[in-house]
């Protein structure tokens, strides 16, 4: 497939006809328009389907409650291409190899379950049972149960993945690697320490009541676009928007509603951002320590004057922990220190915190700019203390809002999904299933890669995702899973992992959140959790192209009875009535009485969330604020004289690893995804042009190299050091030893490069 490349600058708003165009687009290109305009008319409405695309809530409120992004979502998942048997007869796993992961995804659904023949280097049929008794056969025989991995993607349900984490515990193993281990585990981590909750506090329509937002190294005009919405209602009403991000994003800067007719036909639009700030990478920390300690000088000169105290000293007093140590190291850190690692002059931080300081109600929020650093935890954490010092917890339009990534990705850990589950929830089982769970902490994604090379770990299997296009380093994450002795992928397109198989490998194709699940005891539906804890029931319409294909909750029943029989559980019954899981997960799980009955609340229903009513489960019983220092340096691991800092970030035809197509239209790239974002006179100290190719080499202190080439030089609004390039291109130059404090999630946003100008290929026929 050839396209036409170009970068043009986009000179429209996020949104308006240009999503429109989009999303028509994608449409057509299904092959099943009728339908999948019927199916985007029920994505996040009542008992339809929920998007498989973000996390964001449900408003309830609009004609169509779904995004340009989520339509591509819909449309792809909902195609009527097939990947079958004949196409794997047809194309070796070497040859699929070396095709783009946009060209696999663009092959569409696949229908049957297949076995990899590595003799043939070809994946074959193999029948349901079949796949399920190779699966038993290889777990079984395993010296210990850890020796076995189970990863979960962010799209899987709260039915299937509570099975499924029930299963492995029943197996042996507390060896749950997932795709938060790999995003927003110092979200979940950071407020857990300090307000006692790894969850967001607040609800959708807070964000209705705040009177400024800040919005901390996140993009959601591409990664939840329906997040817009929110914030172009708040910054209308005079809300301030104040966003810090590294790139300049069209997405926070002016948002045209694609259902409001003149916005789609005129150039109208509406501001987000009042401020924009545009830090260093993991510089956000030091920045918000330059807010408050703008703050500390006017609160102490406001009491000097004999004003009332600036910050909410009596909740401080009555909620919270430890703010006297946390004002020592304030005052310890120097505005040199402050403005260096932020990159922001101490007058930027002033004006923000002037903005702060003048708002009854503010919402923090933020994605993976924040938690893909080496100190992405105290970062969460000095963001939560910014809130602390003013009571910004427990009240309407106030709270901290981590942005997840996947549809259900909250959902999977409410459900057990973690490699450390808190006692409650083993005893919970324990004491509900009667048996013992395994209480020694299992593998995070990272550990199970480390695992698999050290040939620790044989047998993986993935309930969704794309691990060996997700993970860092990618050679070596290949030949991680390379090593296995079997891998079992349960999917719905054809990916990038399916090409690198262990000695072994299935694929078991799935049903998709968009159609109907049809099961002994009639038609299914399943749950998913938004970043807001509200829980929504979702049941798709449309008819699967193969009746092979199965349900992903279907398919963890079944190879759970292969493997254990239904000695504690009899797993074919609750594949044949999803109403029997949601009765378990009610007997085990807090905040899910009257499961079954609450799934029929128009909108869902709210788990509620103990830190908003100022409950802290912490050892103090308190909100603790943290007294971190900044960092000495933001790559401790790295090259300190490395030129650049690299992000790894998302084109806005991609979601997650998913490659819907080769534009990126809000930073006027077309046909292309091998180009490298750099500040302009970067490009000149460097005698570089914009469209010059250059190779781009991780500086490491580990002897490996790291190194990705072609990438073309486009010349962006971003910090002079600051470099950009999307993923999975440029995993490979991620260390997957250089992680996160305490969470081990690789520092995608924090790699330590160097570029220069590519070599000219040597024609060796010519030569000859």
């Amino acid at each position: 497939m050839k396209f036409k490349t170009e970068i043009k600058p986009y000179h429209g708003a996020a949104g308006g006809w240009g999503a429109l165009e989009s999303t028509t687009r994608f449409v057509f290109d299904s092959k099943k328009v009728l339908s999948n305009l019927r199916n985007l008319m029920r994505v996040n409405k009542g008992r339809g389907f929920d998007c498989p695309g973000c996390a964001w809530g449900d408003d309830n409120h609009s004609t169509f409650s779904f995004c340009e992004n989520g339509a591509k979502a819909v449309s792809w998942e909902a195609t009527r291409k097939a990947v079958e048997p004949e196409f794997f007869a047809q194309h070796s796993v070497s040859k699929l190899r070396a095709q783009s992961d946009y060209f696999l995804e663009y092959q569409g659904r696949l229908t049957h379950p297949m076995r990899y023949n590595r003799t043939t280097d070809h994946y074959e049929p193999i029948s349901w049972d079949a796949a399920f008794s190779l699966i038993a056969s290889h777990l079984n025989g395993l010296e210990s149960p850890d020796q076995a991995d189970f990863y979960t993607s962010g799209r899987a349900s709260n039915e299937a993945s509570y099975l499924y984490q029930v299963f492995g515990r029943m197996f042996g193993t507390n060896n749950f690697p997932d795709c938060s281990n790999m995003c927003h585990e110092a979200s979940g981590v950071g407020l857990k320490q300090s307000i006692g909750v790894g969850k967001g506090t607040i609800r959708l329509d807070d964000f209705e009541k705040a009177d400024a937002i800040f919005v901390f190294g996140q993009n959601p005009g591409t990664n939840h676009p329906r997040m817009l919405h929110s914030l172009r209602h708040a910054s209308d009403r005079g809300a301030k928007v104040v966003s810090f991000n590294t790139l300049r994003e069209r997405g926070l800067e002016r948002f045209a509603d694609p259902q409001k007719p003149l916005e789609v036909v005129t150039p109208k639009a509406g501001r987000i951002s009042a401020a924009y700030y545009q830090p260093n990478l993991g510089g956000d920390m030091a920045a918000v320590r330059g807010m408050v300690k703008a703050l500390l000088q006017t609160h102490r000169e406001r009491i000097a004057s004999g004003q009332p105290s600036l910050f909410d000293e009596e909740f401080i007093a009555a909620h919270c922990a430890g703010v006297d140590e946390y004002l020592a190291v304030v005052d310890a850190t120097s505005w040199e220190k402050i403005t260096g690692q932020s990159g922001l002059s101490e007058q930027d931080l002033r004006e923000a915190a002037s903005i702060y300081m003048n708002a009854e109600r503010v919402i923090c929020t933020w994605a993976m700019g924040v938690t893909q650093h080496k100190h992405s935890v105290p970062t969460v954490r000095e963001i939560t203390n910014l809130q602390l010092l003013f009571g910004q917890l427990g009240k309407p339009g106030a709270g901290l809002c981590p942005v997840r990534g996947h549809s259900n990705v909250q959902g999977n850990r409410t459900m057990g999904i973690d490699e450390k589950a808190p006692a409650a929830l083993l005893d919970a089982m324990e004491s509900h299933f009667k048996f013992t769970p395994p209480r020694v902490p299992g593998h995070n994604t990272v550990e199970a890669l480390e695992a698999m090379l050290r040939k620790e770990a044989r047998v993986l299997i993935c309930l969704g995702g794309n691990l060996a296009a997700a993970a860092p380093d990618t050679p070596r994450t290949e030949q991680a899973l390379s090593n296995l002795e079997l891998s079992v992928q349960i999917s719905t397109k054809l990916n990038r992992t399916h090409l690198t198989p262990g000695a072994e490998a299935l694929i078991l194709p799935t049903l998709g959140r968009t159609e109907l699940d049809m099961q002994a005891t009639g038609s299914q539906f399943i749950t998913v959790e938004d970043s807001f804890s509200m829980v929504h029931a979702s049941e798709g319409v449309g008819i699967p192209l193969s009746t092979e294909q199965r349900s992903e909750t279907a398919i963890v029943c079944g190879i759970a009875n292969a493997v254990l029989g239904d000695k504690y559980l009899d797993w074919m019954a609750l594949a044949d009535d999803y109403n029997l899981i949601r009765d378990h997960i009610e007997a085990t799980i807090p905040g899910f009485k009257d499961f079954n009955a609450r799934c029929d609340i128009k909108g869902g229903f709210y788990l509620g969330n103990a830190a908003a009513e100022l409950k802290f489960n912490t050892l103090s019983g308190k909100a603790n604020f943290s007294a971190s220092p900044l960092p000495e340096v933001l790559i401790p691991m790295g090259d300190r004289n490395a030129p650049f800092t690299l992000q790894t970030l998302r084109s806005h035809d991609q979601y997650n690893t998913t490659i819907y197509g080769l534009d990126d239209r809000y930073r006027g790239v077309y046909g292309q995804r091998e180009v490298l974002f750099i500040h302009p006179q970067d490009l000149a100290d460097l005698g570089l042009q914009d469209g010059e190719l250059v190779e781009i080499e991780t500086l490491w202190n580990d002897g490996v190299e790291r190194k990705v080439t072609g990438f073309k030089l486009v010349s962006y609004d971003i910090p002079r050091g600051n470099l950009a390039a999307y993923y999975p291109e440029t995993n490979p130059l991620v260390p997957m030893s250089s992680f996160g404090d305490q969470t081990h999630t690789p520092t995608s946003k924090a790699v330590p490069v160097t570029i220069r100008r590519c070599q000219p290929k040597v024609d060796l026929q010519r030569i000859a």
